[in-house]
């Protein structure tokens, strides 16, 4: 089937399009620009602006949450911590039901270090997504669970996740002071330096898990890649800004976390009835809360760090650290929907709308090499995203949602 889509502002992942016309031809984009195919589907987008599909550059997934995710726009997700590496995902790469998703599995951690924290004594995951309770109704074998206390077993680790399909390595840096747990078993510099050098030697992309200020240092001088959180225990110096920026390493602020943890709500996200309308009950209480787990955090601390960073050139990813069912200890965070929530508050930190969409499109494309999405290109899949308005000037019109493709097959934006 070939779709044209007419008459609509194109932002590409980059910059903007007056008014061209983009082909969908099956799952792919087929063309940008010029006229329609004689034999094609019209979409008259007038009034619109169509968008590259969105992708989450930190989450905790599910089949439920990859479902909810499409509804918002959100057709990638990146997973840094979970079950969907590749050997877990076959269901989900052919469902167009499902926004599609990337997976680190398991970061390394010492044995009782972060996250064990989060969860109560009784806490019990139960089955997950395919109903069973082998693997937690995943796809394949049972996840590897990297604890590593030594230099030798954190580099140990990295050929196995490799083999147990993880797409990229995650550390866990964290004492556990900005979850009120101080005292938690972390990696320490030698074991950390010794498994990003590892994953580097394979050719792997590292991330790590970094609250605070000393935890980000210890991750960018072990040559970290990308940083999967932004410190909130304390305001940015220059020297911490311009080691980020110097070594080239991307952040994925979770802005939307740090509110949360910091006992903001999303409750205004919550009430918008375009929220609402595509959320649910569990999820929409879920953003009526938080995690409240760091009070003494100041919001306007880390907005102005996400500026400094962006202004030195660092590479800025959207991202939300959804978890994958709405569970009430884990609130203030759902999936898509706090996707647009964190775009708004990119631009609340200086980001132009502009800026912000490219953080959620063709920047976490490129760091995470998925050549094949990002951006609005002949060839490419066709990820897309048409919402009434120009987001490119006003950032709250990317909830104006009006048709989500997911490899050219519009997706329901409504519950049943």
């Amino acid at each position: 089937m070939v779709t044209a889509i007419t008459n609509a502002r194109v932002f590409d992942g980059e910059k903007v399009l007056e008014s061209a016309t983009v082909v969908i031809d099956g799952t792919r984009i087929a063309a940008v620009g010029g006229e329609p195919p004689a034999a094609a589907e019209i979409v008259d987008a007038s009034g619109a602006t169509l968008l590259p599909g969105l992708i989450d550059a930190h989450t905790h997934s599910s089949d439920e949450a990859l479902a909810l995710a499409l509804r918002f726009g959100v057709t990638t997700e990146l997973e840094m911590q979970g079950m969907n590496t590749r050997p877990h995902r076959s269901h989900i790469i052919g469902d167009d039901t499902l926004a599609d998703v990337r997976s680190a599995g398991f970061g390394i951690t010492p044995p009782g270090g972060h996250p064990s924290e989060l969860f109560p004594d009784d806490f019990d995951f139960g089955p997950g997504p395919g109903g069973d309770d082998q693997h937690g109704g995943h796809d394949g074998p049972a996840p590897l669970m990297p604890f590593a206390t030594t230099p030798e077993e954190a580099a140990g680790f990295i050929p196995q996740l490799i083999a147990a399909g993880s797409d990229y390595i995650k550390f866990m840096v964290d004492d556990g002071s900005v979850e009120g747990h101080p005292g938690l078993p972390m990696l320490d510099q030698a074991t950390l330096n010794a498994g990003v050098a590892e994953a580097r030697r394979h050719g792997m992309l590292t991330l790590a898990h970094a609250l605070t200020v000393d935890a980000t240092r210890m991750a960018v001088d072990a040559g970290i890649h990308g940083l999967a959180h932004l410190f909130m225990d304390q305001p940015h110096t220059d020297d911490v800004i311009e080691r980020i920026a110097t070594a080239g390493v991307f952040v994925v602020p979770c802005v939307v976390l740090d509110a949360s943890m910091m006992g903001i709500t999303a409750s205004a996200l919550a009430d918008d009835p375009r929220v609402a309308a595509r959320l649910g009950e569990a999820w929409t209480d879920l953003l009526r809360g938080s995690y409240n787990r760091y009070p003494q955090g100041r919001l306007e601390d880390v907005l102005h760090s996400v500026k400094a960073l962006h202004d030195a050139g660092v590479d800025i990813l959207v991202g939300t650290d959804a978890v994958p069912f709405p569970l009430p200890f884990m609130a203030g965070v759902a999936h898509g929907a706090s996707v647009h929530h964190e775009l708004q508050y990119l631009v609340r930190a200086g980001l132009t709308p502009l800026e912000a969409l490219r953080a959620a499109t063709s920047t976490p494309a490129r760091r995470f090499g998925l050549d094949d999405r990002g951006r609005i290109a002949a060839g490419l899949r066709a990820d897309l995203l048409l919402v009434d308005g120009d987001p490119t000037t006003r950032i709250g019109d990317t909830l104006n949602l009006r048709t989500v493709w997911r490899r050219g097959t519009p997706t329901q934006l409504t519950i049943d």
